[in-house]
């Protein structure tokens, strides 16, 4: 959710997008650049990823370079790692979605048509956020920390189902996740404050999005606050799970249920026992422990004009 106050975006000429052409895309994109920003006086240019690290280094390249407003053409890791190499600095990053996934562009109200997302920008219908960031064990993240449920089922979605089903290849490992979920005791810190709590998933997270046709868990999670939520489900039975998919669905705050653990703070630190797997914006953190700090407003992205 965004509750940050956005203002009229800058006058920009100049547009650098990073293309991963790896991330599920099967949308052509250089002919509806090519037509949506046909005089408009915007100047604009690609670059094709190839490997882990790529986006970054060629988004902080394109800042060096001059560029106004830096796109990121992919799923939430090519949109993290571009967000990455353009956060602490006044250039935009826009979000032409492209992935399996694109959460980050669903908290942000972006729309998931690629043609649209493009016409926002060459039109220039758009604001800016400056949004947060935040770090888990020093690893920069935009949407969250994912502890139990969330990783085991980023751990058992198999590729070649995401490439043929998308967003249902994570439904289909959700099921078979919730069957063999175990409890694990909590140790949360919040600010320096101790909690413990049982529970089967723990999450910290910076967006409440559940990339479900833009849907949130809470609309107390919001990327613009400067606070980072701890939310911890204390158990998976039918029931709870149908009053929790109710109140996301309702636009209730799911947070507020019996069955949920939750706090805010800047600096939280999370350990399980028995250990749980640990994701980071969908991918898998080999810890033990994790200690995650909120970065305010450090990075500016494009969001429609409407907002």
């Amino acid at each position: 959710m965004i509750a940050g106050n956005t203002v009229p975006a800058a006058e920009y000429k100049s547009v650098m997008v990073i293309i991963n052409p790896a991330a599920g895309i099967d949308r052509p994109i250089l002919g509806l650049l090519n037509s949506q920003f046909k005089d408009t006086g915007i100047k604009w240019d690609v670059r094709l990823t190839h490997a882990a690290g790529d986006a970054q280094a060629l988004a902080r390249q394109a800042v060096a370079d001059g560029y106004e407003v830096v796109a990121a053409h992919g799923g939430d890791g090519t949109v993290m790692e571009v967000a990455n190499g353009l956060q602490g600095t006044s250039v935009p990053l826009a979000i032409f979605p492209g992935g399996t996934a694109n959460v980050m562009a669903s908290e942000l109200g972006v729309s998931a048509d690629l043609p649209t997302c493009i016409s926002m920008v060459a039109k220039r219908t758009c604001s800016a956020l400056d949004m947060d960031m935040a770090t888990a064990n020093d690893l920069p993240f935009l949407l969250r920390v994912g502890i139990g449920f969330e990783a085991d089922m980023m751990k058992n979605a198999d590729q070649e189902v995401k490439n043929r089903f998308g967003l249902l290849a994570y439904a289909f490992s959700a099921v078979n996740t919730l069957r063999t979920l175990k409890p694990s005791h909590y140790k949360i810190e919040v600010d320096g404050q101790p909690s413990e709590v049982d529970g089967i998933s723990c999450m910290i997270a910076n967006s409440g999005n559940v990339a479900i046709g833009g849907l949130q868990l809470s609309n107390k999670i919001d990327i613009a606050d400067g606070k980072l939520d701890v939310v911890v489900f204390t158990d998976a039975n039918l029931s709870t799970i149908l009053n929790l998919s109710m109140s996301v669905i309702t636009q209730a705050d799911a947070t507020a249920a019996p069955q949920i653990f939750h706090k805010q703070g800047q600096t939280i630190t999370v350990s399980a026992e028995p250990h749980q797997s640990i994701s980071l914006d969908g991918e898998l953190l080999e810890a033990d422990r994790v200690t995650a700090s909120i970065m305010p407003h450090v990075l500016r992205v494009l969001v429609p004009a409407q907002q």
